[in-house]
């Protein structure tokens, strides 16, 4: 660890800041923030990079050098360049973990590719990520268990309910669940090394759930899971689309962060549920977001009540009206409340999710008005 007045995060903003005009990749996407240090005023910074890709970042460096000598505390920076040594390429096979044990890292390396978890030559350096994607969002949670998956799959049919062009991603890598919420059995199709999203429920989707066995446990570590979504971000033909929904895992790890550096996104929707034990984990993702400089587009309260099926009576299980509350306190909008429902369940399970399977019904029309208010919401940074 360093001993500073500055954050990791101070140091990566301002490398984010930096963009190549040509791809419009930041330094901190292209390259690795390995440390940095701050001695007398006297920054360094040292960036890992492929050897081959250095003289072309160097004016970047230069570029992030006058950026950081703005930073609190520094009169001179230096941004040195180290050389960095991609992983292995390997394949889906050598990759994914059998029998509960990880899988050794395979001995050749890709060159500039790093992790590749489903094998592959890796893009061309320069390649454009998602350049027929109009806007990216995440839909995350600060913890587990809030209803997100279910929340992402609904809002993404939702939002193509509304005439958008949608895909959904599933980054969840250790615990995916779309590929069973939109009832998809088979395995996407590869057309000259690259991944067919499934088409279904009117969305473009891929989930690791669908290359898989589901009995299998995914014991990855970092590299890999950031690797695996970097290649659902390059290695997919996703198309077209004026949305690309991402379930994110739960917490504000890796896997967050590679997204974030990876692309722009438009936006972010965070899911909780009334009680404030799940607020706290969601005020660290708002958190998270905005230091990160990715619009909070808002969050949604998710088993806001339980709505009895016999006789319609409305009980507040887990309290109501916390993340609204929450929403205010925060400055970020509010964008619905969905009720604790048996139907939303029992259509996930079925593979049918409730805003396609039973449009009319009460969580559907919840699901409904939290996707108009996103589109809006969309559409209203974009004007």
């Amino acid at each position: 660890m360093v001993s500073s007045p500055l954050h990791h995060d101070d140091i990566a903003r301002v490398l984010d800041s930096v963009r190549d005009a040509q791809t419009g990749h930041s330094l901190l996407a292209l390259t690795k923030l390995e440390g940095f240090r701050l001695e007398d005023g006297r920054l360094g910074v040292a960036l890992a990079v492929a050897k081959e890709q250095a003289a072309r970042l160097a004016p970047l460096c230069d570029e992030a050098k006058i950026a950081l000598e703005k930073l609190p505390g520094v009169q001179s920076a230096n941004v040195i360049l180290t050389a960095h040594r991609p992983a292995g390429a390997g394949t889906p096979a050598e990759a994914a973990t059998q029998g509960g044990r990880a899988a050794a890292p395979p001995p050749k390396a890709a060159a500039g590719g790093g992790h590749r978890p489903f094998g592959g030559p890796a893009p061309a350096p320069g390649t454009p990520v998602l350049p027929d994607v109009k806007a990216i969002i995440a839909v995350a949670s600060g913890k587990g268990g809030v209803g997100k998956s279910t929340t992402a799959t609904n809002l993404a049919i939702g939002l193509a309910q509304e005439g958008l062009r949608v895909g959904l991603m599933d980054a969840d890598i250790h615990g995916p669940s779309l590929h069973r919420m939109l009832g998809t059995e088979s395995k996407p199709e590869a057309r000259e090394g690259r991944l067919q999203p499934m088409e279904v429920w009117g969305l473009r989707a891929v989930s690791i759930g669908m290359l898989v066995d589901e009995k299998q446990a995914m014991i990855w570590r970092g590299p890999m899971v950031m690797g695996a979504i970097n290649q659902f971000l390059t290695d997919v033909d996703w198309g077209p689309l004026d949305v690309l929904v991402v379930d994110m895992p739960p917490g504000t790890g890796d896997a967050q962060l590679s997204l974030m550096q990876k692309v722009p996104l438009a936006g972010a929707v965070i899911v909780s549920t009334p009680q404030d034990i799940a607020l706290i984990d969601a005020r660290r993702g708002v958190t998270m977001f905005e230091k990160m400089n990715v619009p909070v587009l808002g969050l949604i309260e998710n088993m806001s009540y339980f709505c009895c099926p016999n006789c319609g009576h409305n009980t507040e299980l887990f309290g109501h009206g916390g993340a609204r509350k929450e929403a205010e306190a925060m400055g970020v909008p509010f964008l619905g409340e969905v009720p604790l429902l048996a139907d939303i369940r029992a259509t996930g399970d079925a593979g049918a999710p409730i805003v396609a399977s039973a449009p009319e019904s009460e969580g559907a029309q919840a699901f409904r008005r939290i996707a108009q208010a996103t589109a809006e919401a969309l559409r209203h940074r974009n004007a």
